[in-house]
C-alpha cells in the first residue's frame, strides 16, 4: 500500500521514523554526501533498530582514488577535514559518542561512493525490515540529516508492496556491492570519537603545564588537509621538545634522507619551542629555501612566521616591516624569524646585532655549508668558514640548537665532529666540557668510533673517554644509571671528575671496563647520540607492529634516461651551440675571480633547454635581469657585466646559430614522446626544471598540441598558472595544488620550487627535463611522487640530458660509483656539485680527485632507525586554540 507524508501536513521524524524504525530488525539506506550525513543518523529511532543498519552515501572521491585501499582512505580523510567537523558539531558530543558506538560496535556499517561513478546520487531512499519481520520501502528528498527530517520542506513516499520493496532493494544492492563503494575509514571513525571529547584549551600558558605536541598539531593543515605525520617525524618532535624542557634543552643533528619530512619536523619543534618559551627562535637557510621555508610552515602548521628579505622583515601576510638599519634586524615581527645564510657568509654587518641576542633555539638547514676550510689537514686546529664561525658563537647564546642536513659527512667523517663541535658550545651534554677526550683529540675519537684503532677497556685511564661526557641513565639504568646513582650525579650533569674513579668499589670499576668492552663506541658514543638518521629503506622494509604495516609505503622506482643510448643526440646546428658556449665559459674563465657556478651559467642553462640557453645569452648581451633559481649569495655576478669583445663575440654567435634553425629542442620531442606515444598522461606526470624560461616553454608547447588538456606550472613567487590550448592564465600555488589533487591536472611542470613541501602522490611519473647540478635537488625532485598515498606501486622517472653535454661527461665519470656512493651516504652528497663544475671547466682531473676523496664507507652506525613506536598524536581531544597560539606566535623578538 502507498502512503504519503508531506512535512508541511505531519512531522515526518516522529510520523514516521519514529514509528517505522521502534524495533526494526534491519534498515538500509540511499543517503546524501557521508561527511555532512553520518552524523545525523544517530538520532532516537536508530537506536530502537535491533538489527544491522547500512547507509551508502556521496563522497568527493574520484574513481583513481578507490583503485587503492590506501588511497581511498586518504582521500576520505581530506573530505572529512575539509568538512571542519570538529568546528560543525562542536557543541554535538552526545550524538558523536552515539554514532561512534554504533559504528564500533557493528551495528552500523557505512559506505562511501565517488559522486563521479554515478553522478550525484540526489535519489534518496531506503528499506526497513519492520519488527514484525515485515518490509516497507520508501522514497523522497529527504537526506539522513537533521534539517532534512525535522526543518526542511520534504516529501516521503512510502510503499510497502513487495515490487516496491523489491525495486528499492534492487538499488540500494546495486550502490552497496559497487567496486567502487568502501566502508568508511578508520581515520575518520577515530576521528568522530576524537571530536565527541574534544575540549579547548584557551590559554597558552594553561597548554603549557603539559605542554602535549599532539594539542599544537592535531587540528593543523598537516593533521587536516595532508595525511599527518609519520611516525618517525613524531619521534624527533618529541625528542627535541622533551629535551628543550631540560636544563641543557636539545642539541642535535637532524640527518634523514631526503624526502622524510625534514622541513616539518624542524617546524614544528620551532613551535613548540617558541610556545614554550619567551625567548626569539632563529632559522638559518640557505637563500634559495627563505620563502619555501615560510610558505611551508604557514600551509603545513597554520605557523606566522617573518622573512629577513636583505633590508628588512616580511611576515606570512606578505607585510613589510621597513627598517632605519641593520640594528633593525634584532625586531623580528613573529616569535620565528628566518633568515639567510648569505648574510653570515657574506660576512653582512647584522651579524653582529644578531650576536647580540639570546634564543630559544637555532635551527640550521643545510647544515653541512658550515666547514671547515683546511678539510684535508688531519691534525690541525679546524678553519672555519664564515658559517662555521658564526654557529659556534650563536651556540653559545641559545638553549636548544638543531643542524639539519641530509649528508652530515659530504667527504671525511671529521664533518660529522665539526657539527657536533659547534652543538657542544657551552653545552657539556654533546661532547662533553672542554677538556674532553672527545673535543680534545678529534680524529682518535673516529678512530675508536669506526673500530680504526681499539683500547684496554680495563686501563683505568680509558675512564676519560666515558666519565666527559658520562651517557644519561636513560641510556643504559642497568649501567649508566647504577654509576650516576652510585656517584650523585644529577641527571642534567655530564661531566664526572677524573679522581671519582678511585672512589669506585672493584665491581664498579669492573663494570666500567665491561661497558667499555660492550662496544661503548659503536653504541653509546656521542656521535650516536646526537645525530638523528633515518633512512627510506630502514623505513620501507621494518614493520610497524601496531599496524602490521611498513612505517612507510614502499614504493619502487623504474628508471629511464641512464643509458648512453638514451642521451639526447645533439643536432649539429645545437652541437655547434653549445661549442660557442664552452668557449664563452673558458674565456669568462681566464678573466673572472667569480666562483665556477657563475663561470658556468651559460653551460647550465643550456644542457636544460635551447630556449633557457638562448635567453641567458640574451640577457647577459644586454644585462638584464638573469634569474636567481639557483644563484647563492656567494656567487659574485658583478664580474659578468662587463664583457670583453671576444666574450660578446661568442655570445653573438651562440645566439645567431641557435636563431638559424627552427627545428623544434629534441628534448620537447623525447618528452611528446612519453607524455603521449608511451601513456605517460595516464599515470599523471610532473616536468621539472631549474629555470622558470624552460618550464614555461616545455608547458606551452605541450598545451599546444594537446588540445584541451589542463597542464598546470608550478613556480616560484606569482608565477603559477595554468595552460589551455596555449593560453595561460596565472593562478595561486593553492589552486594548482587542489587541481592536481583533485586530478583535475594530470601534467605539471615545476621548477625547484616545487621540488619541496609539495605532494603529488596522485601523479605517477615524473620527467627530470635537465639533471641540476646540486645532486640532492634530484633526491628533493623524487619525493614529491615517492611519497605515502602515491596509487601506483613503482613510479617512472626519466632523466633527460644532451649527448656529450657536461651532465653527460658527468654521468660518465660517475656511473660506475653512482650506486655505490648512494649506499654510503643514503643520497648524493652536495659537494659532488663541484665535479660538474670541473668538467665544465674541463678540469677532468681535479673532477676524478674530488669522487675518489669520499669515504668508502658509512662512517658511523646510527640507531635512531631502531628508535621508532608508536606515538599517538591523532586521538588527543584536548587542543590548543588556534587562534591563542597565532597571537602567541605573532609576538615579536622583543615581546610585542
Amino acid at each position: 500500500m502507498i502512503y504519503r507524508y508531506s512535512s508541511r501536513r505531519q512531522r515526518l521524524y516522529e510520523s514516521f521514523m519514529n514509528e517505522k524504525l521502534k524495533g526494526a530488525l534491519s534498515y538500509d539506506r540511499i543517503a546524501g554526501y557521508f561527511s555532512s550525513s553520518i552524523f545525523e543518523v544517530s538520532g532516537e529511532a536508530i537506536d530502537s533498530v535491533e538489527g544491522r543498519i547500512r547507509i551508502v552515501c556521496n563522497s568527493g572521491l574520484s574513481i583513481e582514488d578507490v583503485k587503492t585501499a590506501s588511497a581511498a582512505v586518504n582521500a576520505m580523510r581530506r573530505e572529512w577535514c575539509a568538512y571542519k567537523p570538529e568546528e560543525v558539531y562542536k557543541n554535538a558530543p552526545e550524538r558523536l559518542r552515539k554514532l561512534y558506538n554504533l559504528i564500533k560496535s557493528g551495528k552500523l556499517m557505512i559506505k562511501v561512493i565517488p559522486d563521479e561513478v554515478f553522478g550525484l546520487i540526489h535519489g534518496k531512499a531506503g528499506v526497513i525490515t519492520l519488527k514484525d519481520g515485515n518490509k516497507t520501502s520508501f522514497i523522497g528528498s529527504a537526506n539522513e540529516t537533521y534539517s532534512g527530517w525535522k526543518l526542511n520542506y520534504e516529501l516521503i513516499w512510502e510503499d510497502d508492496s513487495p515490487e516496491a520493496v523489491k525495486w528499492v532493494q534492487e538499488e540500494f544492492d546495486y550502490f552497496w556491492n559497487s567496486p567502487y563503494a568502501v566502508l568508511l575509514s578508520d581515520f575518520v571513525i577515530e576521528d568522530i570519537e576524537r571530536i565527541s571529547r574534544r575540549r579547548v584549551i584557551l590559554k597558552v600558558d594553561d597548554w603549557k603545564a603539559n605542554n602535549e605536541p599532539a594539542s599544537v598539531v592535531v587540528e593543523s593543515p598537516v593533521y587536516r588537509q595532508e595525511l599527518g605525520l609519520w611516525e618517525h617525524q613524531k619521534y624527533f618532535v618529541k625528542l627535541a621538545i622533551d629535551d628543550h624542557k631540560k636544563p641543557y634543552g636539545a642539541r642535535y643533528v637532524l640527518a634523514d634522507m631526503v624526502g622524510l619530512g625534514k622541513t616539518v619536523q624542524l617546524a614544528l619543534s620551532a613551535e613548540l619551542m617558541a610556545l614554550y618559551g619567551d625567548k626569539p627562535i632563529l632559522i638559518i637557510v640557505p637563500k634559495t629555501l627563505i620563502w619555501q621555508w615560510q610558505n611551508e610552515m604557514i600551509d603545513l602548521l597554520d605557523m606566522p612566521s617573518a622573512v629577513w628579505n636583505g633590508r628588512e622583515w616580511v611576515d606570512e601576510n606578505g607585510i613589510k616591516y621597513p627598517s632605519k638599519g641593520d640594528e633593525d634586524i634584532k625586531k623580528c615581527p613573529r616569535r620565528v624569524g628566518i633568515i639567510s645564510q648569505g648574510l653570515i657568509t657574506a660576512n653582512s654587518d647584522v651579524i653582529k646585532y644578531l650576536l647580540d641576542m639570546k634564543y630559544e633555539c637555532v635551527i640550521v638547514d643545510e647544515a653541512h655549508r658550515a666547514r671547515r676550510k683546511n678539510l684535508n689537514k688531519e691534525g690541525e686546529k679546524p678553519e672555519p668558514n664564515n658559517l662555521m664561525k658564526f654557529l659556534l658563537d650563536i651556540s653559545l647564546r641559545t638553549k636548544s640548537m638543531i643542524l639539519a642536513t641530509a649528508t652530515p659527512v659530504q667527504i671525511d667523517p671529521i664533518e660529522a665532529w665539526d657539527l657536533l663541535n659547534i652543538l657542544s658550545q657551552g653545552n657539556d651534554s654533546v661532547l662533553g666540557n672542554e677538556f674532553s677526550m672527545w673535543r680534545r683529540y678529534p680524529e682518535e675519537s673516529l678512530k675508536l668510533i669506526t673500530g680504526e684503532k681499539t683500547i684496554d677497556p680495563y686501563d683505568p685511564i680509558n675512564w676519560d673517554w666515558i666519565r666527559n661526557p658520562f651517557p644519561p641513565a636513560s641510556e643504559d639504568p642497568a649501567t649508566f644509571g647504577v654509576i650516576r646513582s652510585k656517584l650523585n650525579l644529577k641527571d642534567d650533569e655530564f661531566v664526572i671528575k677524573s679522581e671519582s674513579y678511585d672512589k669506585l668499589s672493584g665491581p664498579d670499576k669492573r663494570r666500567i671496563g665491561r661497558i667499555i668492552d660492550n662496544n661503548f663506541f659503536r653504541e653509546y658514543n656521542p656521535f650516536i647520540r646526537h645525530i638523528v638518521r633515518r633512512t627510506r629503506e630502514y623505513l620501507e622494509n621494518t614493520i610497524n607492529p601496531e599496524t602490521q604495516e611498513p612505517y612507510l609505503q614502499k614504493i619502487d622506482v623504474k628508471l629511464y634516461g641512464e643509458s648512453d643510448d638514451e642521451a639526447i643526440t645533439l643536432p649539429p646546428y645545437l652541437k655547434k651551440a653549445y661549442e660557442y658556449a664552452e668557449e664563452f665559459s673558458r674565456l669568462i674563465g681566464e678573466r673572472v675571480r667569480a666562483g665556477g657556478f657563475m663561470k658556468t651559467l651559460l653551460l647550465r642553462r643550456l644542457g636544460s633547454t635551447i630556449v633557457a640557453g638562448k635567453n641567458t645569452a640574451e640577457k647577459m648581451l644586454n644585462w638584464g635581469s638573469i634569474d636567481d633559481d639557483d644563484i647563492d649569495e656567494e656567487e659574485n655576478i658583478s664580474e659578468l657585466k662587463n664583457l670583453t669583445g671576444d666574450e660578446r663575440q661568442c655570445l653573438i654567435n651562440f645566439i645567431e646559430t641557435l636563431n638559424s634553425n627552427t627545428e623544434k629542442d629534441p628534448k620537447y620531442r623525447r618528452v611528446y614522446e612519453l607524455i603521449v606515444d608511451e601513456d605517460w598522461y595516464s599515470r599523471g606526470c610532473i616536468i621539472f626544471s631549474q629555470y622558470y624560461d624552460s618550464a614555461y616553454w616545455i608547458a606551452e608547447s605541450l598545451s599546444n598540441e594537446l588540445k584541451d588538456k589542463k597542464i598546470g606550472i608550478y613556480a616560484g613567487g606569482d608565477k603559477s598558472g595554468l595552460f589551455i590550448n596555449g593560453i595561460f592564465q596565472k593562478m595561486s600555488k593553492e589552486k594548482i595544488k587542489d587541481m592536481v589533487r583533485k586530478r583535475e591536472i594530470k601534467i605539471l611542470v615545476g621548477t625547484d620550487a616545487a621540488s619541496e613541501g609539495l605532494n603529488l602522490q596522485t601523479l605517477g611519473s615524473l620527467i627530470n627535463l635537465d639533471l641540476p647540478w646540486n645532486p640532492t635537488r634530484l633526491e628533493q625532485r623524487k619525493g614529491r611522487i615517492q611519497r605515502i598515498g602515491q596509487i601506483y606501486d613503482e613510479v617512472y622517472i626519466y632523466n633527460m640530458r644532451y649527448k656529450d653535454s657536461v651532465e653527460d661527461r658527468v654521468h660518465e665519470l660517475l656511473s660506475e660509483r653512482l650506486e655505490n656512493i648512494h649506499n654510503i651516504f643514503g643520497q648524493i652528497p652536495d659537494i659532488l656539485e663541484d665535479v660538474w663544475v670541473d668538467v665544465a671547466l674541463n678540469n677532468i682531473e681535479e673532477a676524478k680527485k674530488r669522487i675518489n676523496a669520499l669515504p668508502k664507507k658509512n662512517p658511523f652506525e646510527l640507531r635512531y632507525n631502531e628508535k621508532l613506536r608508536k606515538i599517538d598524536w591523532e586521538s588527543c581531544a584536548n587542543v590548543l586554540d588556534n587562534d591563542e597560539k597565532k597571537k602567541y606566535l605573532m609576538k615579536g623578538w622583543n615581546g610585542k
